[in-house]
C-alpha cells in the first residue's frame, strides 16, 4: 500500500530533539524528509550520548528515513539553495532562535512568496512572541516551568526532572499532529501556515487539571513521589529478587482484588475503601498491605498472582527486559534497521499501527552531508556549480 504521506516533501533545519523527531514521525510514514545541516557545524545530537566507532546512536534513531544535505543557512548562496529545495515542498520544520530566520531573508513571509503552500512548523521554547520569545530554550526548561518538575519527586524532596527529552518528545508529537492539521487547511484552502509551538506548552496540556483546579479551588498539586491523591494502592514495590513492580488501582474493583490477594480483604469492608480519594488518604496502611507481600516473593511470582487475581501489575523494565519482553515482541515494538556504518541497528519502532498504511523505518540517521551531491543535482545545480558551492563554505 502507498504510504500515507508519500508524495509530501518535508525539509528540516531542526536540531537537536524536538523538530527533528517531529520530522522523523513524518518520514516515519512516507514523507520525503530532507534533513539540512550545516556544513561546518551538524546537528548536535550527533554528538549527544553514546557513540560506536565514533557514530553517535542518538542520532540513528532522529535521523531514521531522512536524507542529508548541507547548507550554510547564513551564506547568500546557501540561503538560496534552501529557497530553491523549498520551491515545491510541503512543510518546513526550523527551531532558531525566534528571529533568526528573518534576519537571513528566511521568514515566513519571505518563503511563502516563493511557495504559498508551504507549512512553516516553528518550534522554539517560548514561542515567536512574548517576553521570553528570544531566550534560549530547551526541553529541561519546559520541563521545569510547565509544572511537571513541581509536582514529580518524593514529598520532602527537590522538583524532579526526567532524565530523558520528556518535553521534547511531547513537543515532537504536538508539532506532527499540527502539521497534518495544517496540511489538511492547505487541502481546503489552498495555501500554507505557519505552526508555532513552544516546548513549554504540549507538556503542559498532558499534566491534566491542574490549571482548573487553582482556578476553582486553589489547589496546587503537591509532589507525592509514586503515589497519587486520586486511588491507593499505587506505588512500586520492591520484590525478594530485588526487582520492582508496579501497581495501580484506579478501578475500584481491582483495588478490592488486589487487598484479596495480599490477604487483607477486610479492608475492603472499611467505609473510606468505597472511594479512591479515601483509599489514597490511607496510602500508608495500603502500601504496607501490598508491600510486605511483595516483599516475599520473586518478581515473577508476584507477576503471575495478580494476573491470576485480574489485579494490575506490571514489570518495572530497564531496557534489558523491554528487549526480552513477549508483549513488546508481539506488537513489534523493536525493530532492527539496516545502516550503511553500523550494518544493523534496533531501535524504537514507529509508535502505532495503521491496518492498512502502516508506518516503517527504512533506514537509520546517515551521514552528515551525505546526500548533498544528489539533491542539489534533482533541484538543477550542475557538477560544478555544487563544487563552487562548496569550495565557498555554502554547502
Amino acid at each position: 500500500m502507498t504510504a500515507p504521506l508519500h508524495g509530501v516533501k518535508v525539509v528540516d533545519l531542526a536540531t537537536l530533539f524536538a523538530g527533528p523527531l517531529a520530522a522523523a514521525f513524518l518520514g516515519d510514514f512516507g514523507a520525503d524528509v530532507v534533513k539540512v545541516e550545516h556544513p561546518a557545524k551538524p546537528d548536535p545530537a550527533r554528538g549527544h550520548g553514546p557513540a560506536k566507532y565514533g557514530v553517535g546512536l542518538w542520532w540513528k534513531v532522529l535521523g531514521r528515513n531522512k536524507r542529508t544535505v548541507t547548507a550554510n543557512l547564513s551564506d547568500p548562496d546557501g540561503a538560496a539553495v534552501l529557497r530553491r529545495l523549498l520551491a515545491d515542498a510541503d512543510v518546513l520544520v526550523e527551531n532558531f532562535r525566534p528571529g533568526t530566520l528573518e534576519r537571513w531573508g528566511l521568514g515566513p513571509a519571505e518563503l511563502h512568496a516563493v511557495n504559498p503552500r508551504l507549512v512553516v512548523a516553528r518550534i522554539s521554547g517560548f514561542g515567536q512572541v512574548g517576553p521570553y520569545a528570544r531566550r534560549p530554550g530547551f526541553g529541561t526548561l519546559a520541563e521545569a516551568m510547565s509544572g511537571f518538575a513541581a509536582a514529580t519527586g518524593e514529598p520532602d524532596g527537590p522538583p524532579t526532572l526526567p532524565p530523558f527529552g520528556l518535553a521534547d518528545s511531547v513537543a515532537a508529537l504536538a508539532t506532527a499532529y499540527a502539521v497534518m492539521l495544517a496540511l489538511r487547511s492547505r487541502d481546503v484552502s489552498g495555501t500554507g501556515q505557519v505552526v508555532d509551538l513552544a516546548i513549554i506548552e504540549p507538556i503542559m496540556a498532558m499534566l491534566g487539571p491542574q490549571i482548573t483546579w487553582y482556578d476553582q479551588l486553589g489547589y496546587v498539586q503537591p509532589r507525592l513521589g509514586n503515589r497519587s491523591n486520586n486511588n491507593a494502592p499505587r506505588n512500586t514495590y520492591q520484590c525478594a529478587d530485588g526487582r520492582w513492580v508496579a501497581v495501580s488501582t484506579s478501578a475500584q474493583s481491582i483495588a478490592e482484588r488486589v487487598m484479596a490477594l495480599v490477604g487483607r480483604p477486610e479492608l475492603v469492608a472499611e467505609p473510606w475503601f468505597a472511594t479512591g480519594s479515601g483509599r489514597a488518604a490511607h496510602a500508608d496502611e495500603l502500601d504496607a498491605a501490598v508491600g510486605s507481600w511483595v516483599a516475599q516473593r520473586d518478581r515473577d511470582e508476584v507477576v503471575a498472582a495478580f494476573e491470576e487475581a485480574q489485579a494490575a501489575v506490571a514489570p518495572v523494565y530497564d531496557v534489558r527486559d523491554i528487549l526480552a519482553d513477549p508483549q513488546y515482541a508481539a506488537l513489534g515494538t523493536v525493530r532492527t534497521v539496516p545502516d550503511e556504518e553500523l550494518g544493523a541497528v534496533r531501535m524504537q519502532n514507529v509508535p502505532f499501527r495503521l491496518s492498512e498504511t502502516p508506518g516503517e523505518i527504512r533506514h537509520a540517521g546517515r551521514r552528515h552531508g551525505q546526500d548533498t551531491d544528489a539533491v542539489l543535482a534533482s533541484l538543477g545545480y550542475s557538477p560544478d556549480e555544487v563544487a563552487a558551492l562548496r569550495t565557498r563554505g555554502a554547502i
